[in-house]
């Protein structure tokens, strides 16, 4: 029997005052697996009362306690990493592997980083002159809303709550209703920590009325948003005449850059994981291959070879490489743009279509083979929209120049990644090009404390480390007359 989430308002576990219910499926099965609350604006309205009601009494608490309660959350995620992994494994179709090895224990990390780190944050002191002395304190903004993803769940789901919380605010988060098991066991998780009932609140439910609800709640002044543009731009087109404060974390459709000094053994097997990862559903992965031409026949045939190996199956076999997307409806649009690759020209070195072989228990799952285009033009629909799935262009270029070129013939800017031995020539290119992250002989390696975000239609705002305690407080400046 399909299992029923609840939403999480005041520290207690609540049915939709509207009494709805979305169907979720598994992706590896094509089997509904859970009800999901169908919430609404009067849903939102609870968990906002909630976390305002709250709001002083956190903000209040020093902040070693707050650091010790999120201590605690973060102990108990790493307690129970086996089911939170298999939870996630089965919301989004990803192999159990990668659920166990990253995004468990990446959602304790979060909370553990802001739990310390508000320990050792300081603020800006200005002597101006002999007449005056400037120091800045910082207070919590308020009442924060909270939107995440269905890629990474509760890896990006605590991205966001952890350092809202550590600095003094209340939430109210609302995580994709695709993917909702792990943000409903992160409220029991609270609940046993002893987080302070509406110190977070999560609803449950569609964005286009759960979440635009708690985007344009009147006492929601701060929104962290992380998904498509579209919903972006939609977002700040409701938040800007409010003047709410925004990060918009959103699309890419990001380079790599491999030259022919790189190592290619070791740069083919790194791109196949900064491809293919998560079925190509991280909005970090690299989608664009722009290899330097003396070696690209051979990168092609080396790169095409490696994804052929990739065992695609069911995510609960240790051997899997690749697991479901995360819908029917996804796995659709990912197989049309592998179709329009075809009418533009394409050549589609492997992969392609559905595997032909699956076990029983997936033969309705939702499965796409790693897929290889070549011989398309950068300005064609495929190499400029976000697919978003487990397929990738690659393309030649002949200079540096050209590679830049090439890199930034997108509207998108949020991460590329360098492949070379000459170190002059990443740094100079690093300077270069236009997106937010830029990976050197290396990808996905992240340090919460280094700024995270992107350029142009890749999103506005940073968040990571100080930028994200920065973001969640209001500054002001106190001027003492001496």
């Amino acid at each position: 029997m399909p299992e029923t989430i609840l939403n999480y308002v005041a520290g207690e576990l609540v049915e939709p005052l509207g009494g709805g219910y979305l169907d979720k499926w598994d992706p590896a099965t094509g089997l509904v697996s859970a009800r999901v609350p169908d919430s609404g604006s009067e849903d939102v309205e609870r968990a906002v009362d909630a976390a305002t009601g709250a709001l002083s009494g956190w903000a209040g608490r020093p902040a070693v306690e707050r650091s010790r309660l999120l201590i605690r959350i973060a102990d108990l995620i790493d307690e129970r990493l086996e089911p939170l992994a298999l939870a996630e494994s089965r919301d989004t179709g990803k192999p159990l592997s990668l659920a166990r090895a990253m995004d468990i224990p990446r959602a304790s990390a979060n909370f553990r980083f802001f739990a310390t780190a508000i320990l050792h944050t300081h603020t800006e002191a200005h002597q101006t002159d002999l007449a005056a002395l400037n120091y800045t304190i910082r207070r919590p903004r308020g009442v924060a809303g909270l939107i995440s993803p269905w890629n990474l769940p509760l890896y990006l789901l605590s991205w966001k709550i952890a350092p809202a919380l550590a600095t003094g605010n209340t939430a109210v988060a609302k995580p994709s209703e695709l993917t909702p098991s792990t943000a409903a066991m992160l409220a029991e998780i609270c609940r046993e920590a002893g987080l302070p009932p509406g110190v977070l609140n999560i609803v449950h439910g569609l964005g286009a009325r759960a979440g635009a609800a708690i985007t344009a709640h009147p006492a929601v002044r701060t929104i962290s948003f992380t998904g498509g543009t579209r919903t972006g731009a939609d977002i700040a087109r409701v938040a800007a005449p409010a003047f709410k404060k925004l990060t918009l974390e959103m699309g890419g459709k990001n380079p790599t850059l491999v030259f022919a000094d790189a190592d290619l053994e070791a740069t083919v097997a790194a791109v196949i994981r900064s491809s293919f990862s998560n079925q190509g559903q991280i909005c970090l992965c690299g989608s664009r291959l722009l290899v330097e031409a003396p070696i690209f026949e051979a990168f092609v045939a080396r790169f095409v070879a490696a994804a052929r190996r990739l065992r695609v199956g069911d995510p609960m076999d240790a051997s899997t490489d690749q697991g479901a997307v995360i819908s029917a409806a996804h796995r659709d649009k990912i197989l049309g743009y592998v179709a329009l690759a075809r009418e533009e020209g394409g050549t589609i070195r492997c992969g392609g279509g559905v595997p032909a072989s699956l076990p029983d228990r997936c033969r309705g799952g939702f499965f796409v083979e790693p897929t290889v285009i070549t011989g398309l033009p950068m300005g064609c629909r495929v190499n400029q929209e976000e697919i978003f799935g487990p397929v990738v262009t690659v393309t030649p270029f002949h200079d540096e120049a050209e590679a830049v070129a090439l890199a930034n013939e997108s509207r998108y800017g949020l991460a590329a990644s360098v492949w070379t031995r000459d170190l002059q020539r990443a740094h100079r290119l690093a300077g270069e090009i236009a997106c937010g992250t830029i990976w050197v002989n290396c990808w996905l390696v992240r340090d919460l404390r280094v700024p995270f975000g992107g350029m142009r239609d890749s999103g506005v705002g940073r968040e990571g480390g100080d930028e994200a305690i920065r973001f969640f407080t209001e500054p002001s400046n106190v001027c003492v007359r001496l």
